[in-house]
């Protein structure tokens, strides 16, 4: 019985020890890939998504120009949400302008 014990609480510790490794490394693993985008993005090769924050290439294809400024888009529905935003910005300060 008591071998049992001893043998079930020594599994037990082992695969502890063995996830948290696991999860250490994916931990590790996702911050420098972020500090990897983060780079990019300081050095103008990355850019973030104005709507969800998710970094994509500075020449991506999902494009809207507003004035000066270019926005790039991870998708075409982030890309919809931006313009959405923006029209109900220009309709909010329309409003303002007339009365």
């Amino acid at each position: 019985m008591w071998k049992f014990l001893f043998l079930a609480a020594a599994g037990y510790i082992v695969y502890k020890l063995f996830t948290n490794d696991l999860r250490r490394k994916a931990q590790s693993v996702e911050n420098e890939r972020r500090r990897d985008q983060e780079r990019m993005a300081t050095a103008g090769v990355m850019v973030k998504d104005p709507v969800c924050g998710t970094y994509v290439p500075a020449d991506a294809d999902i494009r809207v120009r507003d004035g000066g400024q270019v926005w790039c888009f991870c998708s075409y529905e982030c890309r919809d949400e931006h313009l959405k935003r923006l029209g109900a910005d220009t309709a909010r300060s329309g409003d303002s302008d007339r009365t």
